[in-house]
């Protein structure tokens, strides 16, 4: 009695029911489960990608810990799906926002919470209704922060509602219409009572029985609408196995390192690992990219995410160009802690850079323009990526009163034109979209403003150049500072202002990466001139 009474109690302290905590652990799940293909989000997927996604959604994580066991998402999704007793007291709800949970007295070091105590916070629920109402009255508006995290909270909470009532699992396609939605499996159905009778004894021979069972169920009940998407299933699958953009980035920071080795201690042989590294990375995105593709059916730069590894990805593609040219290490050098950054970040925020494929809006479903003007305009930012990196290598040399080579200024000048060439090309063909799909070439939409004002923004540092306005070391310095216009062009318009009609790049967050990474960038180019000055000056230039 003594013991059931301490197990009651410990039950609660956690606030997740022991019954539901053993269930999602009980047993290893079969691959075969891992490949079901699924229909959510208008298109259909494999079980682990509508896993991996709906507890990114729910919780901001691809995991789970509880207790001390670390379960991954398809463990999850599976265990509140097939065994959902005690779902309400799991804590796997995200409240991120600390206003929010200031304002409704929750644990503001506490990131998940429990539906329950989700559902009876009578503060939170006034904020969502008053977001509500909001969206009713205008379904545009652009809410408060408070409201704008509120209503995440009851996305989140809806969609666990769903998961565990069955709803949000569609694997039943429509067998006389193969581009009608799919349906959940009823709750009387026979495959699913197998199915959950099998993972809740902890038998797994028995369980992988069932999920061979029910797809081959589903497959005879409509074998061509089944049938169609399999090659994008176990692509995807692949895909998400593989996740080649984060080997990508791992492969750069290796190459990176080796270079570095290389620049300390120059050798053929460690320049050449450095290259042969970084190649295999630039394969790894190249990979992903044809998975995307295929999988999408369009070009892979519809949103932000995917258009920050197209930028890493054009960055190293540059680099390696420039450097087949000229003989080199300083392109790589300054691509590949742009790139590595880059891809580091898409991949460690998926909050804030969501990875999933989503079908394109209206406006962007035309794969000519995505292709030539989206495409265009990021290789752009790419290139003028590669120069700023360029630039921190001589700002670096000036800190540390190191010889600077004049091919290096030079290098960073034709990168800059490239840059400008392809902006230039990037705008021009974004208005003959804009005519095509708003009927008109301009508008002054913020995002159309500040690409212009970053194109000026190089133009001018170039012209200032040719006309010896600035020396060598100017232009780096400005090489550097025009980057900000690319970053309020590419980042603020779409995460700091959120507004016009270029609304399906926008987002929420990261704004205090930003400002550290400008901030400490910043504190280092004023300390390379002002040590740089002090320096020629104690000399007597």
């Amino acid at each position: 009695m003594t013991v059931r009474f301490f197990l009651f109690l410990v039950n609660l302290w956690i606030g997740v029911p022991l019954s539901c905590y053993a269930d999602l652990h009980a047993l290893n799940l079969p691959p075969s489960l891992e490949s079901l293909p699924i229909q959510n989000q208008g298109r259909k997927k494999p079980f682990l990608a509508f896993a991996n996604e709906f507890l990114l959604s729910v919780a901001g994580a691809s995991s789970l810990t509880l207790g001390h066991t670390s379960l991954p998402a398809v463990q999850i999704v599976v265990a509140l799906w097939l065994s959902p007793e005690g779902w309400e007291q799991i804590h796997i709800l995200l409240v991120g926002d600390k206003s929010l949970k200031k304002a409704c007295r929750l644990t503001e070091n506490q990131g998940l919470f429990s539906f329950e105590t989700l559902r009876d916070n009578r503060t939170l629920q006034s904020q969502i209704e008053k977001a509500r109402a909001a969206r009713i009255r205008n379904p545009s508006v652009k809410l408060p922060a408070a409201l704008r995290a509120a209503e995440e909270v009851a996305t989140r909470m809806s969609l666990l509602v769903d998961l565990a009532s069955g709803s949000l699992v569609r694997i039943v396609p429509n067998p006389s219409d193969n581009s009608a939605p799919w349906s959940a499996l009823s709750p009387l159905d026979p495959c699913l009572e197998y199915l959950r009778s099998t993972y809740t004894s902890g038998n797994v021979a028995a369980f992988e029985t069932a999920v061979t069972a029910l797809k081959t169920s589903l497959a005879k009940g409509a074998p061509a609408c089944y049938a169609k998407g399999m090659f994008k299933i176990r692509l995807e699958l692949l895909y998400q196995t593989i996740r080649p953009f984060r080997s990508a980035w791992i492969l750069y920071l290796l190459g990176g390192l080796v270079l570095l080795f290389s620049n300390s201690y120059p050798s053929t042989l460690s320049y050449l690992c450095a290259r042969v590294l970084t190649v295999a990375g630039l394969l790894f995105q190249l990979f992903g990219f044809i998975c995307r593709i295929l999988i999408a059916g369009r070009p892979p730069v519809a949103n932000m995410y995917e258009s920050v590894v197209w930028f890493a990805f054009g960055t190293i593609l540059f680099a390696l160009l420039f450097e087949q040219v000229y003989r080199t290490h300083f392109f790589l050098a300054g691509a590949i802690p742009v790139s590595s950054a880059a891809l580091f970040l898409a991949d460690r925020q998926p909050l804030i850079l969501t990875h999933s494929i989503q079908p394109l809006t209206a406006v962007l479903q035309s794969n000519f323009w995505l292709t030539t003007h989206v495409l265009i305009t990021t290789l752009s930012y790419a290139a003028f990526a590669l120069a700023m990196g360029m630039s921190h290598i001589a700002l670096w040399k000036v800190f540390f009163r190191q010889p600077i080579s004049d091919s290096l200024y030079e290098y960073i000048y034709r990168v800059l034109q490239i840059g400008t060439f392809l902006l230039t090309g990037g705008i021009f063909l974004g208005g003959i979209w804009a005519n095509y799909s708003w009927g008109r070439f301009w508008d002054w939409d913020p995002k159309e403003t500040w690409a212009l004002v970053t194109l000026l923004t190089y133009l001018v540092l170039l012209h200032g150049r040719i006309a010896h306005q600035w020396d060598a070391l100017g232009l780096a310095i400005g090489a550097i500072v025009c980057f900000l216009s690319v970053l309020m062009a590419w980042y603020g318009v779409n995460f700091v202002l959120g507004t016009g009609l270029h609304s399906y790049g926008f987002g929420v967050g990261g704004r205090a990466y930003v400002a550290s990474a400008v901030g400490l960038d910043a504190l280092f180019v004023i300390s390379a001139v002002v040590r740089g000055q002090y320096f020629h000056v104690s000399r007597g230039h």
